[in-house]
Order: structure tokens, then sequence, then C-alpha cells
């Protein structure tokens, strides 16, 4: 967990890679007998200001300023995910698992670490940072929702919260392209790449997980929707990179508005 506990967040990018290459080179497993302790909360540095949705004030729009706001949302969005990736590692290796689960997750995580630093470093090229401006306090909240139920945390991150990436990022990549800002396109196609990869790994063990305790998995992916996830599934969504993934609308579009059917 020193991961997720580490403050320093090019540490915390190193530890992830470091212990991703030490998982594919066989030099550690998962042990056994340990009992591990979750931090009720990341680790993170003075900045930026954390604030309830609510709070966060309007996010600039246009020109270099905009685009770097816009990095920094995606910056947080990442470092979470970094947090949430390991966590869930962590609280999975007490669990009768195949080894291919792990090597799936564990290469989610060294990729969640990849898009943050690249993330930052295009930050930094464009005389910003992350955490020069205030960020959402809330995203760490699934990860205490979820915690105790695999299920639940399948069905919330890959398939909720990376899903939707799959939604907006086409988007996003066309204003960057538009506006002229190729290297943070670049970025993006980067990270679209490797979520959709991620929301397929969250398909298969969310289905996997199902089928070893008979449940069926469409209404069992909605009640845990509806019960740890705040907010809607709202429309437009990528329905094609969806299903290419393996999350087919039979899942998430009975939780969608109706004008969104």
């Amino acid at each position: 967990m020193a991961i997720v506990a580490t403050a320093d967040l090019d540490a915390k990018a190193d530890l992830a890679y470091g212990v991703a290459k030490a998982w594919f080179g066989r030099r550690i497993g998962l042990g056994s007998g340990t009992r591990l302790t979750y931090p009720e909360n990341p680790g993170r540095p003075a900045q930026p200001v954390l604030m309830p949705a609510s709070r966060m004030p309007r996010r600039s729009k246009g020109g270099a300023k905009g685009r770097a706001a816009l990095l920094h949302a995606l910056a947080h969005i990442e470092l979470n995910a970094v947090d949430l990736t390991w966590d869930m590692i962590a609280r999975s290796a007490g669990t009768r698992l195949p080894s291919s689960y792990f090597d799936n997750w564990v290469q989610v995580g060294l990729e969640e670490a990849k898009h943050f630093k690249l993330l930052a470093n295009r930050l930094r090229s464009m005389d910003s940072f992350y955490g020069a401006l205030p960020a959402h306090a809330g995203l760490w909240e699934a990860a205490q929702s979820t915690g105790q139920d695999l299920k639940a945390r399948l069905a919330i991150i890959p398939l909720v919260l990376e899903a939707r990436g799959l939604d907006v990022t086409p988007s996003t990549v066309a204003s960057l392209s538009q506006s002229g800002d190729e290297e943070s396109a670049d970025i993006l196609r980067t990270i679209y790449h490797d979520e959709k990869k991620h929301v397929a790994f969250g398909a298969k063990w969310f289905r996997y997980l199902c089928d070893r305790d008979q449940v069926r998995p469409e209404p069992t992916f909605q009640e845990l929707v509806r019960k740890h996830f705040k907010g809607a599934i709202k429309p437009p969504t990528n329905d094609r990179a969806r299903a290419e993934a393996g999350l087919t609308p039979g899942f998430y579009k009975p939780l969608m508005p109706l004008s969104g059917h």
C-alpha cells in the first residue's frame, strides 16, 4: 500500500513503475499471511486544494489557460485512478483469483501512473503544474464505498468511471487538435487507447466474479451502480467503444435517463 500512501507524486508514480516491473519480472508475489492496512485517504501533497464538487470554481475554457485547466482536471482523475487501482490490487490479494487477474490490474496500475506523468509533464511544459488549481475532493469516495466488495469496485471504477472516458475523450481530442495543441491531443489518444483496455479488463473480471457467484452480470451491475455511484450515467455514450471493450448496452442503458435511450 506504499503506492497509495505516498504523498510525493513523482515518487508515487516511480513506485508504481517499480512494483509493476518487479511483478512482471516475477521478482515479487502476493505474499501470504500478511495483514494489510488500507489508508483511509491516499497520500497527497499540500496542493492542489481539494474541494467538494459544489464549491469547485468554474473551469476556464478556451485558449492556453483553458487547455491547462482541462489537463489539470484530467491529471487529477488519473492520479486518483493510480490510487484506486493499486488499492484494489492490494484488497484483492486475499481473494482466490487467477494470476492473470493480477497481471491485468498491475498493467492498469502501471498505465494509470504513465497517464498521470504524461499530463503532469505536459502541464509543466505549459508553464503550469499539477496543484496549480483546486481539484474535486470526491473521487476517492468510490474507494471507501466499494472497498469491501470487489464486484462493486469493478462496477464503479472501470465500468462507470473509465467507460465515461470512452464517451468524452474523442471529442476532447478533436477540440485540442482543432486548437493546434497536438501534443496534448496525442496524450489523450494514448489514454483513450489504454482506457478501452481497462474497461475490457473490468468487463472480463466482473463477468468472471458473477459467474463464480452464480449471479447474472447485468442486473448485478445495475444494483451495484445504484447503490454505490452518486450521479447518473448520462448520454451521449460511445456505444461502439464500450461494446468493443465488452461493456454492452444491456449493462448501462437501464441506468440512463429515459431521454438518453
